[in-house]
């Protein structure tokens, strides 16, 4: 059935089919219909971060950035939703055409840029939550908002979420907000995670509720950058890393259509680079923090790699677009099994 519905889909252009693929799925939730291409959540309960996810297989931010559709969403099985990126204020993004789909090699290009309707929206929609698995926020910081003072944003999403979470991710590292990237890097990085973690700390003691802090990261650090990067995160003590965000190495789309736009490549071209991340991170963090692996999962089989590859829970994006509702379960169920 999504094969057919995803040919439909792809005669639209990327983001016209996003919007559309929401609005039905939001359709078939209030007419009950989810339950006819979808299984339910599959409850095999993971530990991680001081929380019981009921299963290891969550949506990546990016797809449900203001979480308009988080309840239907939520019918599809995911142990754990990440909504956003939201950032203080709302924001239109970059102008479009801004989402590129790739399917020879069952990749997309986006250049999104933020575009979100800002924290008060997206709180009021999360104050309507339904969806019983757990709920992470991601941050950003808006375009205005020069990147020596992007502290000051992500501390107004931490104070505002801090309540509505269970987890927050910190994102810094989308290709599409000019300089965001170098927070990842030395002092900038420290400089960004201090006030964060003492936030985090006050807050904690306000709503006596310790809600984990973590930091979404780039695929295209070399190993030296990875390895102060993890020394960081491990002084710092924050509680976890997402593995990976989208490349900017587009060799595995030149020359096909599309292959040459600016913006971040995820999909299938992610899947061995997202490994290898995630594989020299786990080594790097020597257990001390959790890894969230994100990145061209489109299988069982990749969905079992990146948990050998040290990752205690995985996120699906690319290929969900890809693959449809079915490879949530699969994933669910294959982590599962080697769990046991």
């Amino acid at each position: 059935m999504y094969s057919l519905a995803r040919k439909i889909l792809f005669t639209l252009s990327g983001e016209a089919a996003h919007q559309l693929a929401l609005e039905s799925l939001d359709a078939a939730a209030r007419l009950h219909l989810i339950k006819t291409f979808a299984s339910p959540m599959l409850q095999a309960p993971v530990e991680v971060m001081g929380l019981t996810f009921p299963n290891a297989v969550g949506l990546a931010a990016g797809l449900d950035k203001n979480a308009d559709h988080l309840n239907s969403l939520g019918q599809l099985g995911f142990g754990f939703i990440e909504v956003g990126t939201v950032t203080p204020k709302p924001q239109p993004g970059n102008p479009r055409p801004r989402l590129f789909r790739i399917p020879e090699q069952e990749a997309i290009i986006n250049r999104m840029g933020f575009n979100n309707k800002g924290l008060e929206h997206l709180l009021q929609q999360v104050k309507k939550r339904q969806y019983q698995g757990l709920l992470g926020i991601n941050l950003g910081k808006n375009l205005t908002t020069p990147v020596e003072k992007a502290v000051d944003d992500y501390l107004i999403g931490l104070e505002a979420v801090y309540t509505q979470a269970d987890y927050v991710t910190v994102n810094i590292s989308s290709p599409n907000t000019p300089g965001l990237r170098s927070l990842q890097y030395g002092e900038a990085l420290k400089d960004l995670l201090q006030p964060l973690k003492e936030a985090q700390q006050r807050l904690a003691d306000l709503h006596q509720r310790y809600v984990p802090l973590v930091v979404k990261v780039a695929p295209d650090m070399n190993d030296e950058e990875l390895q102060s990067l993890a020394r960081t995160l491990r002084e710092l003590k924050l509680d976890g890393v997402i593995a990976t965000n989208t490349t900017l190495d587009k060799t595995a789309v030149e020359g096909l259509q599309y292959g040459d736009e600016q913006g971040g490549l995820s999909g299938r071209p992610l899947t061995e680079k997202a490994n290898s991340i995630t594989r020299k991170l786990a080594n790097a963090l020597e257990g001390e923090l959790p890894i969230i692996g994100v990145g061209g999962i489109f299988s069982a089989e990749d969905a079992v790699a990146r948990i050998k590859a040290g990752a205690s829970l995985i996120q699906l994006y690319t290929g969900f677009i890809y693959r449809g509702p079915g490879l949530i379960h699969e994933c669910a169920e294959a982590i599962a099994a080697i769990k046991d």
